[in-house]
């Protein structure tokens, strides 16, 4: 089965070529915006497309010429997609950088890309101009800010009236070079062409319906590859305005919704696990009668869906949606992580309209998402357009390693070659790493990573990620992760689980129980009682066998991922508490 698209796509064509017919087409609609102190900043299409022009004959006048890095940094804002489009307009490669980084990681970067320009954010400028003194290919640093430390964007606007003409970009020719977090603790540069991003563009355009009048809610880093492509392009491609969040902060973010209004939002797994448990928080400190309200309409959504479907919780829920800003939301879309099952379906049930899509910096990143006709909750959905998938060396349960095809599968990996043969076949398929199965409609399943799997003595496979989703629908647990361990009495092997508790719910657990102070084996032996009551939905060689609890977060990637390649070794070797 292939995904039942919407409507026709429009074409692939550069980035350059896709703003220039986007200001042509949606001139007076408007395209960014931001809630700032002396409130909106709007953009229309035509006044952006004017910006970047502007900016794009200052960088060729300090010397970016066609295939020139130069890297953009810094928190989501409208100077922040103006840098980027103008980079591309000025015929040169973007280099997003995740602000969050070192300075020696920047340094690392920007020398091995040999970037040009660093166009940042005023808070981090000072850094870069201290890096320029280091590094041979880096010759300017723009400022998004009026500052003071270097030439911003605003001086520029106010001497250049004239802007470049459109370069001679082709389809084929480099567009970003994407460096990856990844959870083995390596760090690659993706590189992607024009018609990799604007194909997958192209292809999310297909899938889901929206236009001129739809807001996108801007709230996951642009230097990320999802959001890049399906909330800063894609938008941008079909003529609809984007509205970047302030912060991260709850305030901010509920301000900002409220305001927004959005129709169309990216958000990651985390994200809805905040937004989820704030909303339970509320409802257990409401008052008896709030609370029964709540579960009354929870009661009566089940009791009609049979008759109305989705439309149920839509309907029972709407007034709670718009409290949150979410009353205009046609589309939440979650990627960047493989979403828990229990998260799924406890936005569904308060008629949040979510989809799940699934890919890799890779592939630009799209390949799969749910159609918003046929939502499985437990699938990551059908392949797009223009995307084949299929299971590399299934066992006996349809579980294998996934492959993708497609315009959107990247060049390389800039400067490693080695790396690109691993993972690109000789007939164009790319090898994600990723473990799944396909069942007989054609919606792909996760199961895990390549790299995670326990392989038990028996033989048989355990994929950490299966059994960390049923652990994490504990309240009591925040994180969880799963490895092979070695039991410090027998010396054998055996299923561990380190646990991050969510020391919130558990306070609030023992505060019930009439117990202030809980001592860490109550605690413990809490987060054991979870662990044996969830397990039991588990086959026995995959429950866990002993628990480890931390005090603290897990260290992660920026894309906000456990950092497994830290917790390898057998917990013999880590150290219990």
């Amino acid at each position: 089965m292939r995904f039942p698209t919407e409507r026709s796509g429009l074409g692939w064509m550069t980035i350059p070529k896709m703003l220039e017919r986007s200001a042509e087409t949606y001139r007076d609609e408007l395209a960014l915006s931001m809630r700032g102190k002396e409130g909106f900043r709007r953009f229309t299409y035509g006044e952006l497309f004017d910006i970047v022009k502007r900016l794009a004959l200052r960088l060729k006048d300090l010397g970016l010429g066609k295939g020139d890095r130069a890297s953009v940094v810094g928190e989501n804002r409208p100077e922040w997609a103006m840098a980027y489009l103008a980079i591309h307009w000025a015929g040169g490669v973007a280099v997003p950088l995740d602000p969050k980084l070192t300075v020696h990681e920047w340094k690392h970067i920007l020398q091995d890309a040999e970037v040009k320009i660093v166009i940042s954010s005023g808070r981090m400028v000072s850094d870069f101009l201290d890096i320029k003194e280091d590094l041979k290919t880096l010759k300017h640093v723009i400022s998004m800010d009026d500052n003071g430390e270097a030439e911003s964007l605003g001086s520029i606007l106010a001497r250049y009236k004239k802007g470049a003409p459109r370069p001679d970009t082709s389809l084929e020719g480099l567009a970003v070079i994407l460096y990856t977090s990844g959870t083995t603790g390596t760090s690659k540069g993706v590189m992607l062409t024009h018609k990799n991003i604007m194909s997958n563009v192209d292809s999310i355009y297909q899938c889901i319906d929206y236009g001129p009048g739809d807001k996108f809610f801007s709230v996951l880093p642009l230097h990320h590859v999802f959001e890049a492509t399906a909330g800063f392009l894609t938008p941008l491609y079909g003529g609809a305005a984007i509205v970047y969040a302030r912060s991260l902060k709850s305030r901010d973010l509920r301000e900002d919704l409220i305001h927004c209004k959005p129709t169309v939002m990216l958000v990651v797994p985390l994200l809805l696990e905040k937004i989820l448990g704030g909303l339970h928080r509320e409802i257990r400190k409401a008052s008896p009668i709030k609370k029964s309200f709540f579960y009354l309409l929870k009661g009566a959504s089940k009791a009609l869906k049979p008759l109305l479907r989705d439309a149920s919780p839509r309907i029972l829920f709407k007034s709670i949606r718009e409290k949150m800003g979410f009353g205009n939301l046609r589309y939440m879309v979650s990627g960047g992580a493989a979403l828990p099952v229990w998260v799924g379906k406890g936005m569904r049930e308060l008629g949040f309209p979510l989809l799940q899509g699934y890919g890799l910096s890779e592939t630009s990143p799209v390949l799969t998402l749910t159609p918003p006709s046929r939502p499985k909750l437990e699938s990551v959905g059908l392949p797009i357009p223009h995307v084949d998938i299929k299971i590399v060396n299934p066992d006996e349960n349809g579980v294998g390693e996934i492959a993708a095809r497609g315009p959107n599968v990247m060049k390389g990996y800039y400067k490693n070659e080695e790396a690109t043969r691993e993972v690109l076949t000789e007939d164009g398929w790319f090898l994600t790493g990723d473990l799944g199965y396909i069942d007989e409609e054609g919606f792909l399943y996760l199961t895990g990573r390549k790299k995670s799997v326990i392989v038990t003595r028996g033989g048989k496979n355990i994929y950490p990620e299966e059994v960390e989703s049923v652990l994490l629908q504990s309240p009591y647990i925040e994180e969880v992760l799963v490895l092979k361990g070695i039991n410090p009495t027998s010396g054998d092997e055996e299923i561990q689980a380190i646990v991050y508790p969510n020391y919130e719910n558990v306070d609030s657990y023992f505060a019930e129980k009439r117990k202030s102070n809980p001592s860490e084996d109550d605690v413990l032996a809490l987060i054991s009682q979870e662990v044996t009551r969830l397990s039991r939905r588990l086959a026995p060689y995959k429950r866990p066998r002993r628990i480890t609890l931390r005090e603290e977060e897990f260290p992660k990637t920026t894309t906000k991922k456990i950092k497994r390649f830290l917790f390898e070794k057998p917990f013999k070797e880590i150290g219990e508490k």
